[in-house]
């Protein structure tokens, strides 16, 4: 038994049993894992059940929809976050039909009967080119990771330069604020940076990220990041306890929440 070489499924779609079971053979002796379809409607459920399945070789004349349309299919169903390549196999080569194909987004097409050698030596070209494209996809979710990252850090240094550019209030408001702070606020809240006390208060008030962003000045990730900080700091489960914990009609909550 021949050693597995690649991690990527192959979908064969051919209405004829035996030119599939023939590809299969040769395909699966040669280090890939087949997944036989004897017509288009199967190949779409198991390219939807199974998400390793990355290569498809169909044929191009079939019965309810033919190889073009299949693949057009499996495009709906990958949308932006699925990634494969196709190879279309054909027993009468049109010029129309291939270039048709070429515009779908196939990347090559065999006549039968077909080399066996030729096909899998393009199946390997196939397998490098969806390797490269896994890799582009990767990397442009890691650049939206960093993008949201950056803005979020940049929110943050924003409201610190604005703190320290902001006047200090006298030594009297201090304590009368201080004061009125010991009695609107609960123990557990005192651990609060003056920024995450802010979100605090206002998610207290029921506002949504959207209003606590606009209200503050901030993008709505920096209020999800500052949100998290505060269920976290407080050991609270969510926005919901929060909300109670600071709601002004919620002593006997506040008393709980001081006594966690």
């Amino acid at each position: 038994m021949n050693k597995l070489t690649s991690e990527v499924k192959v979908l064969v779609v051919d209405d004829q049993p035996l030119i599939v079971e023939e590809l299969c053979e040769f395909l699966e002796s040669s280090g890939y894992r087949c997944i036989p379809c004897h017509s288009s409607l199967d190949a779409v459920e198991r390219f939807r059940e199974d998400a390793k399945v990355g290569l498809v070789l169909c044929d191009l004349h079939m019965p309810d929809m033919d190889g073009i349309e299949l693949v057009q299919a499996l495009q709906r169903l990958a949308g932006k976050q699925r990634v494969f390549e196709a190879i279309m196999l054909t027993g009468r080569a049109d010029k129309q039909d291939v270039i048709k194909a070429l515009r779908a987004g196939i990347a090559d097409y065999y006549q039968k009967p077909i080399n066996l050698n030729e096909l899998l030596e393009g199946l390997q070209r196939q397998e490098a080119a969806l390797q490269e494209r896994h890799k582009s996809l990767e990397l442009g979710q890691l650049n939206q990771k960093l993008q949201f990252l950056s803005a979020s850090i940049d929110d943050l240094y924003h409201d610190l330069d604005r703190v320290r550019s902001s006047p200090q209030p006298s030594a009297v408001s201090n304590a009368a604020d201080s004061e009125a702070a010991d009695v609107e606020i609960p123990v557990i809240f005192k651990q609060l940076s003056p920024r995450q006390l802010d979100v605090a208060r206002l998610v207290g008030k029921g506002q949504t990220n959207y209003q606590i962003a606009c209200e503050l000045g901030i993008t709505e990730n920096t209020v999800k990041l500052y949100v998290s900080q505060i269920l976290r700091l407080t050991h609270m489960h969510n926005r919901t306890q929060l909300a109670l914990a600071l709601s002004p009609n919620s002593s006997s909550t506040r008393q709980r929440v001081t006594a966690h």
